[in-house]
């Protein structure tokens, strides 16, 4: 007997305790993300700036990213809260074994008998759940949309284009979910206890499948995505791209602007086709050469295998979580903790597992972060061997300034939360000493002009 055998049957003893366990992680995980929130406000009460900061920004930019970074902090914790209060109330209500029942009997009463399944009771329930976790969820959208972000000037949605927004999200769910969800369940039921591999390859597929469709089909519904225009910086990222053989296709930018001041960049596509797609908001506060650091960190990533490399980390991640599926889809003592005593529906079972696995999908996640801020670090480490130093670290600097992020971070909060390393620690790394530097640099190759011609040119 297998370990995964031996570990369904410990935890499908008839008493053992799930809702109390699942209660308990999630109130504990909310205790321990609420002490590290507090550990990052004590930093964003500081005054003043980091060292390697102090010349970089003024008083009033660094006073304006403390106040919005203790407003998001303030923000999280209280929504944290709400999502506690609602979540408890969901279980100790048995709120989804009755919303199981009603969706039940919706079919039952409207659709035809051949839509009475498992898999079609499966499509509307998820679909219902959704729809609740949405209307619970809007309070805290709406305040972060329109108060947050409006007051530290960044949000440029109109409660109309947050309205179409959603509404458009939830058609392009009631299209895509029913397909994929249906494909999953039917996977499961006809292979049984063997399920592991063949919904991995599926759910891999599906993300294949998305990568190739999301730009074309789903991108255009929200945003509007321009050919960049011909000029200096267009020519350079070509040049740049062509220099290390990256299959750059096309170069967009982005109308990010509609809804946000935020900026940034980013690429997307298949392994022999890629996209670069640069925000409005980037290019306009930005100098081309400093757009063209940020790319050549892009496209770092990808000279250095990391996408390939977290490509490869979510398949294992999948497939991980697939296995420990088996464990719980058939364990009767987790269906009948929540209400369900005298069914197992597939759907309820994943449902429940994802609660269940929570607390270690927390420290993998954990890990996940450690693997991505040294992945950041070495794509500055090689936009910086491109010669790049200076425009890298004046690009990251207006960011955080455009953006009012964190310029500083807990070290402790910095682990958990961020994927990607704070300000002060890529600027460090970069060996950056502010315009003192550049002006070091200058004057060392004036010097040589000096020597070499005999001049001295002003």
């Amino acid at each position: 007997m297998d370990f995964l055998q031996r570990l369904s049957q410990f935890l499908d003893r008839p008493l053992f305790p799930w809702k109390r366990l699942i209660l308990g992680f999630s109130v504990g995980q909310f205790l321990f993300e609420s002490l590290l929130t507090f550990r990052q406000y004590r930093v964003l009460q500081s005054p003043k700036p980091p060292a390697v900061l102090a010349k970089e920004v003024s008083q009033e930019t660094f006073d304006k990213s403390q106040a919005y970074g203790r407003a998001k902090a303030r923000f999280s914790v209280a929504s944290g809260l709400w999502g506690q209060i609602a979540n408890f109330a969901f279980i100790q209500l048995d709120v989804m074994p009755k919303l199981w029942s009603w969706t039940g009997d919706l079919l039952l009463r409207y659709a035809p008998a051949r839509f009475t399944g498992e898999i079609s009771h499966s499509i509307v329930f998820v679909f219902a759940f959704m729809l609740i976790q949405q209307g619970l969820s809007l309070p805290t959208r709406i305040y972060s949309t329109f108060v947050l972000e409006e007051k530290f000037g960044f949000n440029k949605q109109t409660p109309g284009l947050f309205i179409s927004d959603m509404v458009k999200t939830n058609l392009l769910t009631a299209v895509l979910m029913p397909p994929i969800l249906a494909g999953f369940l039917k996977i499961i039921q006809k292979t049984g206890s063997q399920f592991v591999f063949y919904t991995w390859v599926f759910t891999a597929g599906i993300q294949l499948l998305m990568t190739t469709l999301y730009p074309t089909f789903i991108q255009p519904l929200f945003n509007k995505l321009s050919p960049l225009e011909d000029g200096e910086l267009k020519t350079k990222v070509n040049e740049l791209a062509a220099r290390f053989k990256f299959p750059l296709h096309e170069l967009y930018v982005i109308d990010g602007s509609k809804r946000s001041a935020h900026s940034n960049a980013f690429f997307y596509g298949l392994p022999w086709k890629k996209h670069i797609v640069i925000y409005d908001t980037l290019l306009e506060k930005s100098e081309p050469e400093e757009v063209l650091a940020i790319l050549a960190h892009e496209l770092g990533h990808w000279k250095l295998g990391h996408t390939t490399s977290l490509f490869g980390i979510s398949q294992a991640h999948l497939l991980y979580i697939f296995s420990l599926f088996s464990v719980f889809i058939n364990n009767r003592s987790l269906y009948a903790s929540f209400g369900f005593h005298n069914e197992r529906p597939i759907i309820i079972g994943f449902l429940l597992f994802s609660d269940a696995l929570s607390p270690m999908d927390t420290v993998i996640q954990f890990l996940l972060h450690i693997v991505s801020r040294t992945f950041e670090f070495q794509a500055d480490a090689f936009a910086n061997s491109l010669g790049m130093r200076a425009e890298l670290a004046t690009s990251l600097i207006k960011l955080h300034v455009q953006n009012l992020s964190s310029m500083d971070a807990d070290w402790m909060y910095a682990s958990y939360h961020f994927s990607h390393p704070h300000l002060s620690e890529r600027l460090k790394a970069l060996d950056w000493k502010g315009e003192q530097a550049v002006t070091s640099e200058k004057e060392k190759e004036q010097e040589g002009v000096v020597k070499a011609t005999g001049r001295d040119e002003l």
